[in-house]
C-alpha cells in the first residue's frame, strides 16, 4: 500500500501528516485555519487520498507559515507515499466548476517541481484564511512532492468558489495521475522519473 506518515516541527509550526493513496479519501484535518481545513478535505475526499493533518503554528503572527509548512509536509508525504513513481499514470488534467467558477489543473508528477498560478483573487481573507496563501500553499506543495502544477482559474467572482474549485482541480487531476497503470512501467523516454 502507498502510505507514508510525516512529522516536521520547527519553531513556527508542529506538523503531522500521514497520507494513505489507495484508500477512500477520508479526510481528518485541523490545522487552526477553518477555511483551510475545508480546502484540505475537499483535497483529500476528492482524490479519494486519505490524509490526517494535525497542525499547531503560530497563527498569533498570521496563517503563512502553518500554510506554507503544511504544503511543505504533505508534498515529502507525497513524494514518500508514491516513492520512484513508477507504474503511476503521471500526467493528469481537470476543470472543475464551482458555481459561477471554473479552475483548471494540469500536472505532471515528474521529479520536475514547478508552478504556474494564475488565479485573481479579490478578498483578502475567506474567514481566518488569507487568500493569497493559496499559491504558497500549492508552491510548497509542489516542489516538495516533485510535481510539476499549472493551476490556472479561468474565472469566477466568489472567492470561496474560486479557492473551492482550485482546490477540487487539484484534487481531481491527482486522483487520475497516481493511478496505476496495467502494466506497472515508469512513464518515461528515460525510463525513470
Amino acid at each position: 500500500m502507498r502510505k507514508s506518515k510525516i512529522i516536521r516541527t520547527t519553531k513556527e509550526t508542529d506538523i503531522k501528516v500521514s497520507v494513505v493513496f489507495d484508500g477512500n479519501g477520508k479526510a481528518d484535518i485541523s490545522t487552526g485555519i477553518g477555511f483551510f481545513d475545508h480546502m484540505l478535505t475537499a483535497l483529500s475526499v476528492h482524490s479519494g487520498i486519505s490524509m490526517d493533518i494535525k497542525v499547531k503554528g503560530d497563527l498569533y503572527v498570521d496563517g503563512h507559515h502553518t500554510v506554507e509548512d503544511t504544503g511543505i509536509v504533505l508534498g515529502k508525504a507525497f513524494a514518500e507515499a508514491l516513492g520512484d513513481k513508477s507504474g503511476i499514470k503521471r500526467y493528469a488534467s481537470a476543470y472543475i466548476p464551482m458555481d459561477e467558477s471554473l479552475a483548471v489543473t494540469s500536472l505532471d508528477i515528474s521529479n520536475r517541481p514547478f508552478l504556474v498560478f494564475n488565479a485573481d483573487l479579490k478578498n483578502e481573507k475567506i474567514g481566518e484564511y488569507d487568500a493569497c496563501l493559496t499559491e504558497e500553499f500549492f508552491r510548497s506543495f509542489a516542489f516538495n512532492a516533485g510535481i510539476t502544477l499549472h493551476i490556472n482559474l479561468l474565472y469566477g467572482s466568489n472567492d470561496h468558489h474560486k479557492c473551492e474549485a482550485i482546490y477540487k482541480s487539484v484534487a481531481h487531476a491527482l486522483k487520475i495521475a497516481t493511478e496505476l497503470t496495467e502494466d506497472g512501467k515508469t512513464l518515461s523516454t528515460k525510463g525513470v522519473l
